[in-house]
């Protein structure tokens, strides 16, 4: 793969990463957050592609439609799971007494 090659796939990936962002919102962490999410998504799923020889939407050497695939793959799944919010119940406090019934 040429060096041209990997600066278009790392644009491409920016891209999709800061228009996600654009669309979902949220605060500058976020915007790294899904670019980051965009870049491991696109090459794991150019690599992926290249494994399984499923090819289409070539840009020269880099396979955009799978990478497209696995960019927005991660994108969805990152941002699903940075949802999620782990809180405490009151009952498992140590220290807290339970009055009896």
């Amino acid at each position: 793969m040429t060096f041209p090659a990997i600066l278009f796939g790392i644009v491409l990936s920016s891209v999709y990463g800061t228009a996600f962002h654009f669309w979902k919102g949220g605060s500058l962490k976020r915007l790294l957050f899904f670019v980051i999410l965009s870049w491991v998504g696109f090459w794991v799923g150019h690599i992926v592609g290249a494994h399984l020889a499923w090819s289409f939407a070539a840009t020269g050497p880099i396979n955009s439609g799978m990478a497209t695939i696995g960019s927005l793959v991660f994108l969805f799944g990152g941002e699903w799971l940075s949802r999620v919010e782990i809180s405490r119940s009151r009952s498992s406090s140590p220290n807290k007494k339970i009055p009896p019934r």
